[in-house]
């Protein structure tokens, strides 16, 4: 098994949210650590004034059927999937300095999720024997 896994999240579509909470908590469920580097398009959605994802255009067609599933089976959004990590498992969330210092943010305004405000060269450290996967 990996020591750890580590997740570059860059997207801010709702497609991307839902594997993120899923993977991270199935990580911390196995008792794998997971790093998550927060940064480009996801960043605001870490904010204490997030926003709500959306999905892309090109599955317009699909949300509905696809919401109206997740509610049936009662899945718990990314957002509470992460809490739930956070809560039983070695998972920390870290939002990328550049982009935090880019969109003049500040640790304060972030979502009490986020653990701390890193720069890259800090998580690649971190995370240098880790599993990468880019969201």
């Amino acid at each position: 098994m990996t020591k750890g896994l580590a997740i570059i999240m860059f997207s801010g579509t709702a497609d991307k949210f839902i594997p993120l909470g899923v993977l991270t908590q199935t990580a911390a469920n196995l008792g794998v650590p997971v790093r998550i580097f927060v940064t480009g398009f996801a960043t605001p959605y870490f904010t204490k004034n997030k926003p709500q994802p959306r999905f892309p255009k090109e599955f317009e067609d699909m949300v509905p059927h696809l919401m109206k599933g997740l509610e049936k089976i009662k899945a718990p959004s990314w957002y509470d999937m992460l809490k739930e990590a956070k809560e039983v498992g070695d998972v920390k969330v870290y939002v990328c300095s550049l982009m935090a210092e880019a969109l003049g943010l500040k640790k304060d305004h972030l979502d009490p999720i986020v653990d701390d405000i890193v720069g890259a060269t800090f998580f690649m450290k971190e995370t240098a024997e880790y599993e990468v996967i880019f969201i």
